[in-house]
């Protein structure tokens, strides 16, 4: 960020009687009294809530947790980070619920236990969505979004990632759209049929790392998969994909792609983050990326030793191969007792990150291409979570700290979901002047 930039955000700041980096909850705490009156701290948080009450709030992407399925990802509670009740909590209006699944052989039966796994999926939201004490709805189109926020309700979007889900079968998408899917990212972790990932598996029975690029980007049926998810009218989504793909998924697209959940590598150093050519060419073509809150898409991979700590705890739980990732390998330590020593010692190293690191990189896109080109998406329920921001409930926050940084009522409100609704919107208008036009 530029001098001129930092000098009208720290105006702005004092102009607008922030509270300190320390005090971003509703309820204000000791140190939040002692920098602002009373009167001064209630003015600056009704600025805040009204701006987010205006707001339709979107989350791009959590991943879906099923009802008795132990998990590592929920919250202390137990319970779903995006549970409609800390949707309603924290004034979250909307959030895309991703049918996404890890990595599976790719054959005849790892298709078959990605397609079982997605349905188990859509059951539990479907499930969630028709329980009357939930206030929730899924919604398959802009009108039924706006629909949903006029009537007070949680809007669950379905979103889709890793097209293992697919197995080599293009028309999928057609009966995923079909159920409500509306959001498709072809990757996860490691590449399939449709595309390069942007992390590479690692077989542990020969020892061998996939290479950076089997089909140089996106093969033959991940170019028929753009061009059917534009047809349907439903977004294309580019995170998890290599760098490769994704330009080519952002050129061959007829609307604007969206990063669901994407952070910047100039500021982390981590291939999963998106490089300055994805970022200025999603700029360039109208689409947006959503920040998510994972420590370990936002800590400082240029801190002194941070590198070489990081491999060393690695080889102290067993992995031997010089491949720098914080998180990468965790689920490829089949001992429970390895695997979460491997997991709090690497996360010690990351120290504590909260919403001021997210927010660097919310910064970083705006001065790069624009605020019409940044969003929110938590990743939530998949290891994500961070000071100030770590469930659906503390939403309110980020609205607090996007106003401390100087950012406007209008700014916000693109931000909360603003940009993902024009994304959407032009993937339904482009869908629809194809129908328009096979029919003339």
């Amino acid at each position: 960020m530029n001098d001129k930039v930092v000098t009208m955000r720290k105006l702005s700041l004092l102009s607008l009687l922030i509270v300190s980096q320390f005090a971003l909850s509703v309820e204000p705490t000791m140190a939040a009294k002692t920098a602002l009156s009373a009167d001064e701290h209630a003015a600056v948080v009704a600025q805040a809530q009204a701006i987010h009450a205006s707001a339709l709030t979107i989350d791009a992407h959590a991943d879906i947790e099923i009802p008795g399925k132990p998990s590592m990802y929920v919250g202390s509670d137990g319970l779903s980070k995006v549970a409609p009740q800390k949707m309603q909590k924290g004034g979250l209006n909307a959030v895309v619920m991703s049918l996404a699944v890890g990595p599976m052989p790719r054959n005849a039966e790892g298709y078959a236990a990605a397609k079982a796994l997605a349905q188990t999926k859509l059951a539990a939201v479907t499930a969630l969505a028709a329980n009357p004490d939930n206030n929730a709805t899924i919604t398959k189109s802009t009108d039924e979004l706006t629909a949903a926020h006029a009537e007070g309700k949680s809007a669950l979007i379905l979103g889709f990632q890793n097209a293992l889900i697919l197995g080599t079968d293009v028309t999928s998408i057609d009966r995923l759209y079909d159920v409500g899917v509306r959001v498709f990212a072809l990757t996860h972790m490691g590449h399939n049929d449709f595309a390069d990932s942007s992390r590479t598996l690692f077989d542990g029975d020969t020892g061998t790392r996939e290479p950076d690029a089997e089909h140089g980007g996106l093969s033959a049926l991940g170019k028929a998969a753009v061009v059917k998810i534009n047809a349907l009218g439903g977004i294309v989504d580019i995170s998890q994909l290599s760098s490769q793909a994704a330009l080519q998924a952002i050129d061959l697209s007829a609307s604007p792609v969206i990063a669901s959940h994407s952070n910047v590598r100039a500021l982390t150093s981590v291939s999963r983050n998106l490089s300055d050519p994805e970022i200025d060419r999603i700029g360039e073509t109208g689409g947006v990326i959503h920040i998510a809150p994972f420590r370990g898409y936002l800590f400082d991979s240029s801190a002194p030793n941070m590198d070489k700590n990081i491999r060393a705890v690695r080889k102290e739980s067993g992995i031997e191969e010089d491949y720098l990732y914080p998180f990468e390998l965790y689920w490829e330590i089949d001992d429970p007792a390895i695997r979460k020593d491997f997991l709090t010692r690497t996360s010690a190293l990351l120290g504590p990150i909260g919403l001021d690191e997210m927010l660097d990189h919310v910064d970083y896109i705006v001065e790069r291409i624009g605020v019409d080109h940044v969003g929110i998406g938590t990743d939530f329920n998949h290891g994500s979570g961070i000071i100030g921001f770590d469930d659906a409930s503390e939403a309110l926050n980020v609205t607090l700290a996007l106003l401390k940084r100087g950012y406007s009522k209008d700014d916000i409100i693109k931000i909360w979901g603003g940009n993902f609704i024009r994304v959407w919107r032009a993937a339904e208008k482009a869908s629809n002047a194809r129908v328009l036009e096979s029919q003339g």
